[in-house]
């Protein structure tokens, strides 16, 4: 399995974890902490707000760190040592070719026949 190949699951698993929390969290203030019962369970509405806030920045932090990490280890297909717009050419001093001998004026070729 390749580095980028690596990268591709754990930017996936991240991203599926990012929606999950996303998800969770309601922006008018419901969501998972107006479902809670009571204080007692996971520290309290307020410490589940400031949870679900903390893992979406930090989740949101670390796919950014895997995407520029999986760009620096790409070299698939697409990558710029093999580009098909631009083909390779070799850089030889350019050559000159010999002056070819005038054309002569004959009478066949400026009056054609009739």
């Amino acid at each position: 399995m390749s580095t980028f190949s690596i990268f591709l699951v754990l930017i996936t698993i991240v991203c599926f974890l990012l929606i999950v929390v996303i998800m969770v969290q309601n922006p008018k203030g419901g969501g998972l902490s107006s479902t809670v019962g009571g204080s007692q369970m996971l520290g309290g509405v307020q410490k589940t707000t400031d949870f679900l806030d903390k893992s979406t920045w930090t989740l949101a932090t670390i796919l950014i760190v895997l995407i520029l990490l999986s760009s620096l280890s790409f070299t698939g297909a697409l990558s710029d040592n093999d580009s098909k717009i631009i083909e390779p050419t070799e850089t030889t001093a350019p050559t000159t070719a010999a002056p070819t001998s005038p054309v002569q004026n004959t009478p066949a070729a400026t009056n054609p026949a009739k």
